[in-house]
Formats: structure tokens, sequence, C-alpha cells
């Protein structure tokens, strides 16, 4: 077990904002998918596009799920030794796995859906999304207040940068998850996030822009 560098100490904010997003995107997709089932308009390309995000939203969930226990997990084992027990939150990775699938499923159903038969589709979505956004909650908020403190004591800055840049590989795409990054980014957060990015972060958020808020939009009404 070993202590962190006290020079610096590991930044969490990547992993808090893809935190943030999560809980953003369920915390409005429930009532979203409410609204639908009580009778608010959603034609087929509103359907679509919803069924689209959720199923994005699925992939990063576990895109995210998966790389902390393959990538993130073994390091902190490694640094903080008998400090921690990852088994808890392991378990609840693999409990996300089949409310994933759920959701993909209903998402599926909701684009074949008829008119007549798009809000009770809408229904399952809405509580299948219900149940996921329960389970996020409760798992994100135990890592943050049992795991954070764990990281910045015993992970070294320069590994933890290290772990942050494998997570970041994969998932669905930077046309789905930079907009949402900067929706849901502080002042300050965004300022580090447009200095370490550059002018090519900054020139390709303000591509990106148009085409998000109109599926945005379209999404939530």
């Amino acid at each position: 077990m070993t202590t962190a560098d006290a020079t610096r100490t590991a930044d969490l904010t990547g992993i808090a904002i893809a935190h943030r997003m999560m809980r953003t995107d369920l915390h409005r997709l429930v009532p979203t998918a409410e609204r639908i089932a009580d009778g608010e308009a959603c034609d087929r390309k509103r359907a679509a596009a919803l069924a689209t995000w959720v199923e994005k939203l699925c992939e990063e969930i576990h895109h995210h799920h998966t790389a902390e226990d393959d990538i993130a997990w073994p390091v902190i084992a490694r640094h903080a030794g008998q400090a921690v027990d990852l088994s808890e939150l392991s378990d609840d990775h693999a409990a996300l796995d089949p409310l994933l699938d759920g959701l993909r499923t209903t998402a599926k159903a909701l684009r074949g859906a008829t008119d007549l038969g798009r809000a009770d589709v809408a229904l399952s979505l809405a509580r299948r999304l219900a149940a996921l956004r329960d389970e996020i909650d409760e798992h994100l908020d135990a890592e943050e207040t049992d795991l954070f403190p764990i990281i910045e004591r015993y992970v070294p800055a320069e590994e933890w940068d290290t772990v942050i840049a494998g997570v970041q590989k994969g998932g669905p795409g930077l046309r789905f998850m930079l907009p949402r990054v900067l929706a849901v980014v502080t002042d300050e957060e965004h300022a580090v996030l447009s200095k370490e990015g550059g002018p090519v972060l900054v020139a390709l958020a303000w591509l990106l822009r148009p085409g998000h808020r109109r599926r945005e939009r379209l999404v939530f009404g």
C-alpha cells in the first residue's frame, strides 16, 4: 500500500464529469418518457431519436463501468491495498448489465412501435429508465463518497492520468459525448478543458453544437 505524492493529487474531474452526464441524462429521460406515456406527441421521428439517445447512453454507461473494472480497479487495488474493498462496486456493475439490456430492448421496441402502441412502450421505457436512474445514483454516490478520497490519498497522479486516458477510449463517440460534457461542466471546468484541448477541441465543439441541439429538442421537447 502506497500513499500518493502530496505534490499533485489525482485529478478526478474527468470521472466526476462522466458521472454528472449520466445522472443528468437519466434524470431528464425519465420524465420525458413519462410524458409520452401520458399522451405527449411522439411521432416516429421523435421515437427513433429517443431510442437512439437511450441506446447511446446505455453504451456509455456500459463502457464506463467496464473500463473501471478492467483499468481503474486494478490500479486502485494495487496502491490502496487493504484500505479499499472494490467488490461491492464491481457487484453493482454486474447488476447494471441486465438493466441496460432491458433498456436496449425497450428502446428498439419504441423505434418499431405503431402510433397507437407507442405510449405503452414509452411507459415501459420510463419504468426501466427510473430503475436504472435509481441504481446509478446509489452506485455513483458510493463511488464519490467512499472511493474518491481513496484515489486521492493513494493513487499517484501520473498513474491516474494513464487510467483516465484508457477509460476515455471507446464509448459512443465525441458526437454524442462532447456537447453533453460541455452542457454539465462548470465555468472553471470549461476553461480547463478548453485550455487542455486547444483550438481543435473548441472548433469541434462549435461544429457539433447545432446538430446536438436539434436532436436534443426533438428528444426532450
